[in-house]
C-alpha cells in the first residue's frame, strides 16, 4: 500500500524533467511467441515463470518507477531493456499501479531471438513526441547472432529551446568466445555512433546497458563525440557500487551520455537508484532469478537517471 500512497499523491509535471534508465531483467508476459526462443519464460519452462510472478514483477516495476519520482513529479522518460514485447508494456502502463502516471509507451520489434528488446516510456504532458525509428544493427549479415535494434527517439520538453534526440541501446553481451563478442560489439557500436554523427550538433542524450565497464575501449568512439555522466576516475569508481554486481564485484554496465549542447542543463553525474527495497540484506541487487531460481525480486541491475534543469550553468 505504500507505493500505492506514493503513486497517488505525485504531480502530474515537474520542475525538472527527469529521464531514467533501467534494466529490468527479463520482462515477459507468460504466452508462447512462435517467432521467439522464449520457452523458458513460461508456466511449464525451467523459469516456472506463471502469471502470479509476472504481475509481482509489474508491482515491483511500479514501485520503483515511483519512488524515483518522489516529490517532483513522474519522470519525464524511462527507459527499459530486456522487455518482451508491447504487450508487457500495456499492462506495465494500463493495467499495473503505474496506470495512475498515464505513460504513453515506445517499442519496436527487434531480431532478438529471445526476443528481448528496448524500449521507452513518456509522459506526454512533459515530453511533446515528434518521432522515432529503430536502427538494425547488421548481425545477422556479418555472421552474429542478430542483437537489439538502437532505438531513437525525438520529441520537445519545456526545458529545452530546441528538439531532444534520446538513443536507447542494449549492446551485446561479453559472453561467449572472446573475439567474436569483441568483434560484435565493435559492429553495434560502430552502428550506433553512424547514428550519432548524424545528430551531430543537437541536443542528445544516449543511454542504455553498454555491457562495458566505463573504462572499456569500446567508449573511445562514443567519448570522442559526447561526455558520459557515469564516475570515470579510478577514485570514483571505488566509491560508487555501481549499477551491477557480479562474482563479488560491482560495475557500472548502464551508462547515460549528452551531448556538449546539454551540458548546461544538467549535472555532471547521474544518480543511482540505490533504494533499501531493491537490495537484498547482503546489498546487493534483489534480482527476479539466481540462475533458474526464483528469487522474487525487482532486477538485477539498479536504474539510474539524470535531470534536466531550465538555465542551468555549466
Amino acid at each position: 500500500m505504500f507505493f500505492l500512497l506514493i503513486l497517488t499523491s505525485l504531480c502530474l509535471r515537474a520542475e525538472a524533467q527527469r529521464i531514467v534508465w533501467w534494466n529490468v531483467e527479463n520482462l515477459f508476459d507468460c504466452r508462447h511467441d512462435s517467432l521467439k526462443d522464449d520457452r523458458e519464460f513460461l508456466p511449464e519452462g525451467s523459469y516456472h515463470w506463471t502469471r502470479t510472478r509476472y504481475w509481482r514483477k509489474l508491482d515491483a516495476l511500479s514501485r520503483t518507477i515511483a519512488a524515483i519520482a518522489g516529490e517532483d513529479g513522474w519522470p519525464m522518460v524511462v527507459g527499459l531493456c530486456e522487455v518482451e514485447n508491447d504487450s508487457v508494456l500495456f499492462d506495465l502502463t494500463r493495467r499495473s499501479p503505474l496506470r495512475m502516471a498515464r505513460y504513453a509507451y515506445i517499442h519496436e520489434e527487434g531480431p532478438d531471438v529471445r526476443g528481448v528488446d528496448v524500449a521507452m516510456l513518456y509522459d506526454s504532458l512533459q515530453f511533446n513526441l515528434i518521432g522515432h525509428k529503430a536502427l538494425r544493427v547488421p548481425s545477422a549479415e556479418r555472421g552474429f547472432r542478430p542483437t537489439r535494434d538502437i532505438l531513437h527517439v525525438w520529441g520537445l520538453c519545456p526545458t529545452l529551446p530546441d528538439t531532444l534526440h534520446i538513443i536507447i541501446v542494449h549492446l551485446p553481451s561479453r559472453a561467449g568466445s572472446g573475439r567474436k563478442s569483441e568483434l560484435h560489439r565493435r559492429l553495434a557500436v560502430g552502428t550506433l555512433c553512424s547514428l550519432l554523427d548524424e545528430l551531430k550538433g543537437r541536443n542528445l542524450l544516449l543511454m542504455g546497458d553498454f555491457n562495458a565497464e566505463p573504462d572499456d575501449k569500446i567508449f573511445r568512439s562514443i567519448g570522442s563525440r559526447l561526455t558520459s555522466l557515469m564516475p570515470q576516475s579510478r577514485k570514483e569508481l571505488q566509491q560508487a557500487r555501481g549499477t551491477y554486481y557480479f562474482r563479488g564485484l560491482w560495475g557500472f554496465l548502464d551508462h547515460i551520455f549528452v551531448s556538449p549542447s546539454l551540458l548546461p542543463f544538467v549535472e555532471r553525474r547521474a544518480e543511482v537508484g540505490r533504494f533499501p527495497f531493491l537490495l537484498t540484506e547482503k546489498g546487493t541487487p534483489w534480482r527476479t532469478y539466481q540462475g533458474p531460481v526464483y528469487k522474487g525480486g525487482f532486477s538485477d541491475h539498479l536504474p539510474i537517471w539524470v535531470d534536466l534543469h531550465k538555465g542551468k550553468t555549466p
